[in-house]
This record gives C-alpha cells, structure tokens and sequence, in this order.
C-alpha cells in the first residue's frame, strides 16, 4: 500500500534572513569567547526549519575551553532580522523580550527558556541579540503545517486531549499570576485610549498602516470596522498576555510542555487575547488542510473545550469571544499579509492582482464578516 502522507502537498520554507551564516558564526564565536573569557568554537550554527516568521533566530553548538577539556554548549540565540530583509514588525525590543522571559520563569513558573546573556551593543553581531538555553523536544511546525502530518497528526484522541489541556494552562498560570504595576508598566502600549483593549487596536490599526504603506487591503479594514460595532461592553480585567500564544511557540515532551516560546508580543490585555489567539491559530492550520481535502483535527482546540478548560482551572468565563476570534484573524492577516510582501520582495511569489488575497485565510475572515463562521 502507498504510504499517504507522500501525497501530501510540501510548504516552501520562506526566506527570513539576509545574513550570511559562516559570518554570523564567526562573530558569535569571537562574542562569546570575551563573555565567557575562555577559547570557544562555535559549530553547527543554523536557522530553525518549520517555525519563526519574525526575529532572527540562530541554533548553534560551541565547544568551551580546549579540546583536551572541552565542554559542549548549546545555545539559541535571537536577534532583530536586518533592514533589507523587509522584518515584520517595525520594532524589536530585544531587551525588553529578554527581561519578559526571565520574569515569566521566576514569578510565573511558565517554562520559557533560560535567557543567559542579552548584548544591546549591535557591534558585535550586527544588531542586539540575546542567548537562551536550548531546549529538546517536539514542536507542531507551521511549514508544514501539523495538521498535514507528523507526530501531533498521529497521535491518539487522549494524548491530543493532554496536549491540549496543558497547552491551556500555560494560558491559565500566566492569566492568574499578580504582577506588580512596575512588572507590567514596560510592557503597556502607550496610548490615549482609556483601557488597555483600547490601546491595542489602536496599536494594531498603526501596525497595520505601517506594514502596507500605501497598498490599503479592504478585507483588513471592513474587520477594523466590525470591531467598532462590536465592542464588548466590559473588556474583563487585563492581564500579562503572552501576545503569540499556540502551540507552534510551545516545545514538548510526552505531549507535555518543557518550554514556552516567543514573547516579543508580549503586553497587557484582556485573557481572551491569548485564549482567542491560540483557537484561531489551530482553526487556521485545520482550514488550510481542509483546503488540500485532508482531514486535519477538527476536533482539537475547539473554543467550548478550550474555554471550558480555561473556567475550570482559573474559575474565570471567557466572554466575547467571537469578538477576540475575529480580532485574532485580523492581526493575524495584517502580519501573513506582511509576510507575503516579504515573499515577493525576495522573488519567492508574485503580488496578487487582489489585495485581499494577500491574507491567507481570507475566506474565514469573509465568513466572519458576514456571521457564518460561528454558525454550524
């Protein structure tokens, strides 16, 4: 029998860097023999395959001291991606991602990596960078998409169930962590607006202008205007939200978190921020399968389960939440869409004669609009 999965379509893995890696290596070489004052070589450096759309992100070996008494490190570093490579985002604040790691590990016991050393100086590698432990294990990659294949696809009803559960309290002891005013305050987005919801949207309408100049992209825009007419009347209390929260950030293990991924999204918002983002992400995954007629996991991560797990950990409801799913699929398009300019600037695929097909998932967000996503 033809084993399936080599019908499967393949993603192309996108470009995301400009920098040339034996470069890189040789300085991260020279960088980390001053900081550990000790001979270090630096091998096996390299991008990561299937994930990372936004920072630069470097997986390295090195060896300490000489080969008589060598020991083996290994190390992920992350850095800004350069000018030329079209980043997308405007800003990368790679001190303030650092310190969010730290703080994540040692007031809310969530399992981001270690962060070692952060060097603001761009001198040495071209830009700020910060080093972090590396962690082993499993990750559900975006390219290609987990709901295509792989470990995750194959696993059984109940290690799906505990995956996801544990997945959900990531959400639930970050939620319900106290952090002091002090702790949150450099991670507010600054703002006239008078709640934190507010101040977000806002920030996200900029975003989106900032991303796509003059090229405006209707289907964006009519979703900016359906949050106005749909604006919940008590956004709930604000927490510290981790901004890019699915289960492609997350490292596991026996379908167990060991590490938690990514946090230069990170800000204060309402729960439903992360609880919306980390539904949506998966619905999004399941729809592109569905689109190459593969089954996917329709039943996984759906938002009455999802948000049934988050009430029973915390004791907190969710609430408007088609409200948060279409601002997810809203942030999410104005970023692919971001990401597919990134493509055509390094010739990787043609500009549509559309705009609006420049978001992905621009059939889900038409439903949205017209109210028959949440319709069965």
């Amino acid at each position: 029998m033809e084993d399936a999965t080599e019908e499967r379509p393949q993603a192309e893995q996108m470009r995301t860097s400009t920098r040339d890696l034996d470069e890189l290596r040789e300085r991260l070489e020279s960088w980390l023999t001053g900081r550990l004052d000790c001979p270090v070589t630096v091998s096996r450096l390299s991008h990561p395959d299937g994930n990372g759309l936004s920072s630069e992100t470097l997986i390295f070996d090195a060896l300490r001291g000489t080969a008589e008494d060598a020991q083996e490190l290994r190390y992920v570093a992350r850095m800004a991606p350069a000018s030329e490579a079209m980043p997308v985002f405007p800003d990368y604040d790679l001190g303030r991602q650092f310190d969010v790691m730290r703080m994540v590990r040692e007031r809310a016991g969530v399992l981001a990596p270690r962060p070692l050393w952060f060097e603001p100086d761009p001198e040495p590698m071209g830009a700020p960078f910060f080093v972090m432990e590396r962690l082993f294990g499993d990750v559900p990659p975006d390219v290609t998409p987990y709901t295509f294949q792989g470990w995750l696809l194959d696993a059984s009803p109940a290690d799906r169930g505990r995956l996801q559960r544990r997945s959900v309290e990531i959400l639930a002891r970050l939620h319900d962590t106290v952090f002091t005013a002090e702790e949150l305050r450099p991670l507010e987005i600054a703002g006239p607006g008078g709640s934190a919801l507010r101040r977000h949207v806002d920030d996200q309408r900029a975003y989106y202008d900032w991303a796509h100049g003059s090229m405006r992209i209707p289907l964006l825009e009519r979703a900016f205007d359906w949050l106005e007419d749909h604006w919940p009347a008590d956004p709930g209390p604000d927490v510290l939200s981790w901004g890019d929260a699915r289960i492609g950030n997350v490292i596991y293990r026996d379908f167990t978190p060991v590490a938690v991924l990514d946090w230069e999204m990170a800000t204060v918002a309402p729960r439903e921020l992360d609880i919306a983002w980390m539904i949506f992400l998966h619905q999004f995954f399941q729809e592109v399968a569905e689109v190459f007629e593969l089954p996917g996991m329709p039943d996984f991560m759906r938002r009455e389960d999802v948000c049934r797990t988050y009430r029973e950990i915390t004791g907190y409801e969710p609430r408007d939440m088609e409200f948060y799913e279409m601002y997810a699929a809203l942030r999410h398009g104005v970023i692919m869409a971001r990401v597919w300019q990134r493509r055509v600037h390094f010739g990787e695929q043609p500009m549509p004669e559309d705009p609006d097909d420049l978001v992905l998932h621009r059939a889900a967000l038409e439903r949205m609009l017209d109210g028959s996503y949440w319709r069965p």
